[in-house]
């Protein structure tokens, strides 16, 4: 997640009065959070990890809005890292909801004693880099420093909520909730007028879920999303046995992947069948569920006319499970790429649409123009809300590094060097700010694969490139110029061949004001993405800059 972390039997402490010094510090208490955590622990590293929320699990700590479920298969959004783990935990569900993640995460945690590393309710407010000491120099807002030789900002693609760019939103008088800050307490909808603002995957998920539970239903739609059926199963026994027994083989297909899973991919192309069997394939995985029609065909996100007959027989389903034809259209995605748009599955979102306290509002029709004190007001009137709901998702890649100031050499800021969009080496590595290390960062495969793989690909890297510089007596790593260039035009060659730039979405940045635009996202896929990382531990790393331990520091 995006900041910070304490036992979580602790209360705050009173600010220290001097730095406290560890070997490496870690901020964010996700999935990349936890592996760092227990990765460097046994190596014998010293360290302290921060989280901004009251526990371990990241982006799952918070999203606990109504029918938060993840869209990967159980078994492949988990941890590879440990068979001890993998044997012992059992999934219920094929697709887990929100509250048996947490059940994971809190499992895994307790296994491997994770907390007692973690200073939770704490965010970091600045990193900054000594260099005359060879240290990265963190505060937090508990008025406390640390300072250690490495830095890992495990802080996400999806930490930094963002509220909708429309008037008025702080006016409004009855409760206004935000998917991504979630209560903790259950919210009862029984007999209210609620709104939703936001049809992205959070917003069909929370669409489907509070629709059949409320008074009325008012979904505020801007941009309709392409949404396939989940088909969710639980998992029987007999299942899970084979899954455990197999999970080896399981794991090392994920590894090998495009996706970082084992979802089928195919390397068929789209015309190289007949329209017949085109369709056939087409209902197969329409009826399989889950993301299975986006491992359909091959090239589906670099053939715009296979991409639209696609998105055309998607669009035939809305129209045969909406009832009332003018919500149906309206519904139907047009004028960008399917798969384009982070691709969402659901269990009864259109067919939420049926039910008669449940209204689609047509925000390209009817323009939202402001948030009043009772509810929200279009171009055609205003309609009036107990509740409102506000699933308007993320400053994605980007937002968590630069919600805080994150200074390297010479005084430059990350805010600095990204002003113009992202860059940086495997996103794992800034030119510019020696030892600081990034998860699932910007420019690696990010949200486009597994991020649970990506996780453990990118601790074990950073795992590697510590030990590099202990065996020869180095003291600090960071990219060069060339390399920081070299990368950033391979992931800019590769994405210029994909249709999600034909999108506008966080991915490519489009969802935030005055955000610099592009996709910055290494779109290769898993496998290649692994494949360029380990060039550098292979060839002893010439394409990154050293320092040498100064004496200042060995003294």
């Amino acid at each position: 997640m995006a900041l910070a972390s304490t036992p979580s039997s602790s209360s705050p402490q009173s600010p220290s009065t001097s730095p406290q010094r560890r070997d490496i510090l870690i901020v964010g208490g996700g999935f990349g959070g936890m592996y760092a955590v227990y990765k460097f622990r046994e190596m014998g590293l010293q360290l302290q990890a921060f989280e901004a929320g009251g526990d371990v699990g990241g982006v799952w700590y918070w999203n606990r809005y109504p029918g938060a479920r993840v869209d990967l298969p159980s078994i492949d959004y988990s941890y590879s890292f440990s068979p001890e783990i993998e044997q012992e935990w059992t999934w219920s569900e094929q697709f887990a909801a929100q509250p048996e993640l947490l059940r994971y995460i809190d499992f895994v945690a307790k296994r491997l004693d994770l907390r007692p590393h973690f200073q939770f309710n704490t965010r970091v407010t600045s990193a900054t880099w000594d260099e005359s000491r060879q240290l990265w120099v963190v505060k937090t807002d508990r008025g406390e420093t640390y300072e250690a030789p490495y830095c890992v900002m495990a802080t996400g693609p999806l930490s930094i909520p963002k509220e909708p760019d429309i008037p008025g939103v702080k006016r409004f008088k009855g409760r206004l909730l935000h998917s991504a800050r979630w209560p903790h307490e259950p919210v009862d909808f029984t007999g209210k007028r609620v709104g939703v603002i936001g049809t992205g995957s959070t917003g069909i998920q929370v669409v489907q879920d509070v629709g059949p539970q409320a008074g009325e239903l008012f979904v505020f739609q801007r941009t309709p999303s392409f949404t396939m059926p989940m088909r969710n199963e639980t998992l029987t026994p007999e299942y899970v046995d084979e899954v455990k027994r197999n999970y080896a083989g399981i794991r090392e297909i994920a590894r090998s992947s495009t996706v970082g899973g084992s979802r089928p991919q195919s390397t068929r192309a789209f015309f190289s069948v007949t329209p017949n069997q085109r369709r056939v394939l087409l209902e197969d995985a329409w009826k399989q569920g889950g993301l299975s029609m986006l491992g359909t065909f091959a090239d589906l996100m670099v053939n715009a006319e296979a991409n639209e007959h696609v998105a055309e027989f998607v669009r035939g389903k809305i129209g045969e499970v909406v009832k009332d034809p003018k919500t149906a259209e309206a519904l139907k995605p047009k004028g960008y790429p399917i798969f384009a748009r982070r691709p969402c599955l659901d269990t009864s979102y259109y067919e939420t649409y049926n039910l008669p306290n449940v209204h689609l509002v047509d925000c390209i029709t009817d323009p939202i123009v402001e948030i009043t004190e009772k509810g929200v007001r279009n171009e055609s009137g205003e309609t009036e809300l107990d509740i409102l709901i506000l699933a308007t998702g993320y400053d994605g890649l980007t937002g968590a590094m630069m919600a805080f100031d994150v200074t390297g050499r010479d005084g430059r800021t990350v805010r600095q060097k990204w002003q113009d969009g992202p860059r940086s080496t495997f996103g794992l590595m800034l030119e510019g700010f020696p030892n600081l290390f990034m998860t699932t960062g910007p420019n690696g495969p990010s949200a486009l694969a597994n991020i649970i793989r990506i996780s453990e690909h990118d601790v074990d890297w950073i795992a590697d490139a510590i030990t590099h510089l202990k065996k020869n007596g180095l003291a600090t790593i960071e990219p060069t110029v060339q390399a920081e260039d070299a990368w950033m035009e391979i992931v800019r060659g590769i994405a210029q061949r994909s249709l999600i730039n034909k999108a506008k979405t966080w991915w490519v940045g489009a969802n935030v004001k005055d955000k610099p635009q592009g996709l910055t996202m290494f779109t290769g896929g898993f496998l290649k993405y692994r494949e360029y990382c380990a060039v550098p531990s292979a060839n002893g790393y010439r394409d990154f800059q050293f320092e040498p331990q100064m004496e200042a520091v060995a003294a």
